[in-house]
């Protein structure tokens, strides 16, 4: 039997210092009624919809609804169920368009659908982090709301923070990732900012100075240099750890018996004779080794996005002579990372800055040689020597030839220059007297 009361300010106060044991029902209202829980008294009404099935509709918790309010909207929700209408479906609609309006927001769709999508990558931890840094004061601003204005005031901050282009270009390249997606997924009807593109600034003096000096390839004495600096990174090692075996830690591996004190030599010239970009080397695993038949089989880390099938790459004898004395020295490992970290597991993005910074000091090159130029010298030097632009195109992984050509293009050897050459010297001029030479 339902217990009744007259659910007014007095008994209201009374029970929520002493939660009742089952639901009170107001004695003048049908169906308007307490019920006690953890968060204390909840106010509800019990109604039948016009098919006789039995419903609650929450009305909401006293502190928030007093007894006045409370009454005002059972009666309101009785009133609807009086004119057959379903009290509830405002309250889903309503709920359905709040989910709808948050799901549109920069920051509900990057904590929610964007993340789950980026965790399947392996560096979209890496982007959600790029996105939350730098976007984090758009985060209530719905998705399709964007526009031009909203862009020009980020970019002209981030110029302000002295953020150089390249680096906002490729943090405004992650958002337009997100909002592709999420047009992609039809959370929006299109990416507002599709069309907007960032201002490039005008060039500095220093810039055209650089500019196309990025990309370019190893003196023959820079080589040299690259190759001491790495024999006298080795001989660094060996001495630290002679010095340590003397005073106390004479448990260490003495490295006067070892042909690699550690990783780094191998990684560096790994990556100079194959042109492999670091990503893909800290990623390299055994299983992608056959030393038999000299191929790397693996799958390229930056277009795995595109292209995630395995590719097949020939290797030279010296790399090849490199990686199997590795694996010697390592006990023969069928499985597991080439170059692991400490733990055994992949080596972060910045573990090889510091040793790289060793070598360039002690072969007493520039500082601002960068580890990525083995890679660029790679494929200038096969070009230099003759070799076609869709083999090196293939061996640097390259999506598209005209990346290759756009980058190397200029350094096949020009056969035009040849006929040039041909006809200038059949038509020469003379300060002295003009004369044709006969063909």
């Amino acid at each position: 039997m339902a217990i009744k009361e007259k659910l007014n300010t007095t008994n209201l106060n009374r029970y929520s210092k002493c939660l009742p044991e089952h639901d009170i029902y107001d004695t003048e209202l049908k169906g308007f009624h307490i019920r006690p829980g953890k968060k204390g008294l909840m106010f509800r009404v019990f109604y039948r919809n016009e098919v006789g099935m039995q419903k609650v509709f929450t009305i909401g918790s006293y502190g928030v609804f007093t007894a006045t309010t409370a009454r005002i909207e059972a009666t309101r929700v009785l009133a609807l169920v009086a004119q057959k209408q379903d009290p509830r479906a405002e309250i889903e609609l309503a709920k359905k368009n709040k989910i709808a309006e948050e799901a549109q927001t920069l920051k509900s769709y990057i904590e929610g659908p964007y993340t789950t999508h980026q965790n399947r990558k392996k560096a979209g931890h890496h982007t959600l982090g790029i996105i939350k840094k730098h976007f984090a004061g758009w985060f209530d601003k719905p998705m399709n709301q964007l526009k031009r204005s909203d862009v020009e005031y980020w970019q002209a901050k981030m110029e302000q923070d002295n953020k150089a282009f390249p680096t906002i270009k490729r943090t405004y390249g992650a958002l337009q990732s997100l909002l592709n997606h999420a047009a992609q997924k039809e959370v929006i009807d299109v990416n507002p900012l599709k069309s907007i593109k960032l201002d490039k600034p005008a060039m500095s003096e220093n810039d055209l100075i650089t500019s196309g000096t990025n990309r370019r390839y190893l003196e023959g004495s820079e080589i040299e240099a690259i190759f001491k600096g790495i024999d006298l990174y080795q001989d660094h090692k060996r001495k630290q750890r002679e010095n340590s075996r003397l005073h106390g830690q004479s448990h260490l591996t003495d490295l006067n018996t070892l042909l690699f004190v550690d990783h780094v030599k191998p990684f560096i010239l790994t990556m100079f004779y194959t042109g492999f970009r670091p990503g893909d080397l800290f990623g390299l695993r055994w299983e992608h080794i056959n030393l038999k038949f000299k191929t790397i089989t693996k799958t390229i880390e930056k277009t795995a996005h595109h292209n995630p099938e395995p590719r097949s790459f020939p290797i030279g004898e010296e790399p090849a002579k490199i990686l199997n004395e590795w694996w010697h020295q390592n006990s023969k490992p069928k499985t597991g990372y080439v170059f692991p970290g400490k733990t055994g597991s992949r080596m972060s993005k910045s573990a090889m800055q510091k040793p790289w910074a060793k070598i360039r000091f002690f072969g007493k090159l520039p500082e601002n040689l960068d580890l990525y130029t083995l890679r660029h010298n790679f494929a200038s030097q096969l070009i230099m020597n003759g070799a076609d632009l869709l083999t090196v195109s293939k061996l640097m992984a390259h999506t598209n030839i005209q990346t290759t050509i756009s980058s190397y293009g200029h350094l096949k050897p020009d056969h035009a220059r040849d006929f040039i050459n041909q006809y200038c010297n059949k038509f020469s001029f003379s300060n002295s007297n003009t004369q044709l030479k006969s063909a």
